[in-house]
């Protein structure tokens, strides 16, 4: 059988109204248009879904009377129980797994139920594991996402961020990169990029590439929003960009073939992927939310994903109201723990046979974000490692620059001292000094360029934006280093339910958000027609709001649905002129 395409079917929607009258614990719900029946099972903020049909021969569930927890209901047919809170079947025991659906909230607060189709795209052409020789499949770690993998005769590199920042000014490299990186990436027969953020997809990184091998292949999952969308714009030449469809094997030779997928939470820009060779996988979940709807496959022979939080300006960039220091500490420690916790529940779970923690070394190293660098904490490798291996007999690997992992050795012993090879005593393994110079100058540069003399880009920019009929009025105000107002620099209102910019704020009843952001940073994405990540995800921004709501439309529109070409400001200073 041939892959088909991995698509995403929508079963049910709730309306707000509906979804709070869902109660705690198990809800029977059924789709009125076309009579299928469903259940959805809450517990605090986790929901999880299934048809409610029973796997045996089809059966309509109804609640267990026997069952005091809540948590499980029974078959109809031939008294069959399913435990709603695991998705496992408990009579008989442990005999199979519920088909979950992937459960989305919709930008106007809607409860949707999807299913992906096919489920489990990787069960198609199946390939039984052959033996790998030593030295055959080899992990080589080089920074923050980057795994240069060699695989028998083919090398395939995994999103190289290996110089200069991410989000503007706001994330450098954590860890020193082997001397030879660049050496590795022209050596490659593959990169794999998963999605547009820039400590994934590094435009300072591929530019030097491109001066040395242009041609390069270069995979990329068919989101919503091109992964390249800003190529033009950046200046590098970068000539073999394919776009594959989610959930097809990509065949690269007669041993080596890729998958990659979508997440659930983020489809419109997020993917990972599946790498087999000889019938041996590796998983790359990389920064997906719910990868794949959360449905991924089990007992692979290596597993990467990240692990360390701390990558969005929230709560560390707000303050006013509930966002007092001791707040935020508390706040930032709790969700750390709930993703460190979740994630080793996940690999649990999923049973690899090696897990390792990346995707999350950076720092925030310029000196005028110390503030952020000594709240934001993240994660430690070791300590989710330790977790792992505290409830499963999964092997872990902490990546330093440079070390080798071999598949092989490990899959064959995993005692065995050649498994991992670190690299050589005395190799450095944290930056110590970071060449920010020719970044700053380049944001700086936007600062004096001429569409900035005329107050008129700011109906320009935010007409070109295209956001509006929402009921918000932002402020915005251009700042220095320390988000002091910039001198000369601009400040001004934006009402978006009209598109205005009223003097002051309107009398009728509105929410508001005040955004400060450093004058070089804000002219750069505004000049260059630039997602707003740089500023927010970058801690380019200090932010107030009242009520303290999260306008999801907003951010939303200006992190990831801007027009995918800037704003024509030729014909704009020609119109001035």
């Amino acid at each position: 059988m041939g892959s088909i395409e991995q698509t995403a079917e929508l079963l049910l929607c709730l309306s707000p109204a509906e979804v709070t009258n869902l109660k705690e614990g198990i809800n029977f719900v059924r789709n009125k248009s076309t009579g299928k029946d469903y259940i959805l099972y809450k517990s605090k903020s986790l929901l999880r879904a299934c048809k409610n049909m029973c796997k045996h021969q089809g059966g309509l569930f109804i609640k267990d009377i026997e069952d005091l927890d809540g948590r499980s209901v029974r078959c109809t047919k031939h008294n069959w129980k399913l435990d709603v809170s695991t998705m496992k079947y408990i009579n008989p025991p442990g005999s199979f797994c519920q088909d979950e659906l992937v459960v989305e909230e919709s930008e106007e607060n809607e409860l949707l139920l999807l299913e992906l189709n096919p489920p489990n795209p990787w069960d198609s052409e199946p390939r039984s594991p052959e033996d790998l020789a030593f030295g055959e499949v080899q992990i080589t770690y080089l920074t923050h996402a980057c795994m240069d993998l060699k695989l028998g005769d083919k090398r395939m590199v995994f999103d190289p961020w290996l110089t200069g920042p991410a989000f503007a000014r706001g994330w450098w490299l954590l860890h020193e990169p082997p001397s030879d990186w660049l050496e590795r990436l022209c050596q490659a027969d593959l990169i794999y990029i998963s999605h547009m953020h820039s400590d994934h997809l590094s435009y300072p990184t591929l530019k030097k590439l491109a001066g040395r091998r242009p041609d390069i292949p270069i995979y990329v999952g068919k989101t919503e929003r091109p992964v390249f969308w800003n190529l033009n714009q950046s200046g590098v030449q970068l000539t073999n960009i394919n776009v594959v469809p989610f959930g097809i094997w990509q065949q690269v030779d007669k041993n080596l073939r890729f998958m990659i997928l979508m997440d659930g939470i983020h489809p419109e820009m997020d993917t990972c992927i599946i790498v087999e060779y000889k019938g041996h996988k590796i998983l790359n979940t990389v920064d997906c939310t719910r990868p794949n709807g959360g449905r991924l496959p089990m007992k692979v022979d290596l597993m990467m994903s990240d692990f360390a939080g701390g990558a969005s300006g929230f709560p560390m960039t707000f303050s006013g109201g509930k966002f007092t220091e001791e707040w935020k500490a508390q706040f930032i420690k709790t969700e750390r723990k709930k993703l460190l916790n979740y994630k080793a529940r996940l690999v649990k779970d999923l049973q690899p046979r090696i897990y390792c923690p990346f995707a999350g070394y950076f720092v925030e190293s310029h000196p005028s974000d110390k503030y952020i660098k000594e709240t934001n904490i993240k994660n430690d490798p070791d300590e989710l490692n330790n977790l792992i291996k505290k409830n499963s007999d999964v092997l872990t690997w902490t990546p330093r620059p440079g070390a080798t992992l071999d598949l092989g050795r490990m899959l064959k012993d995993p005692t065995d001292s050649k498994g991992i090879i670190e690299p050589p005593e005395g190799t450095k393994i944290y930056k110590d000094s970071w060449d920010f110079g020719p970044y700053l100058k380049i944001l700086n540069a936007a600062v004096g360029d001429e569409i900035f003399r005329h107050s008129s880009w700011i109906k320009e920019y935010f007409t070109w934006a295209g956001f509006k009929d929402y009921n918000l009025v932002v402020r915005m105000i251009e700042t220095d280093e320390d988000f002091s107002p910039f001198p000369g620099g601009y400040d001004y209102l934006v009402d978006f339910l009209d598109l205005s910019f009223p003097k002051e704020r309107p009398s009728r009843e509105h929410p508001y958000e005040e955004i400060r952001s450093r004058v070089d940073v804000i002219r750069h994405v505004v000049k260059n027609g630039l997602l707003w990540d740089d500023l927010y995800i970058g801690f380019q921004t200090r932010l107030q709001r009242d009520p303290d709501i999260y306008h999801h439309l907003f951010w939303n529109h200006f992190q990831i649905k801007l027009p995918l070409t800037p704003p024509d400001w030729k014909s704009f200073l020609m119109y001035c002129g």
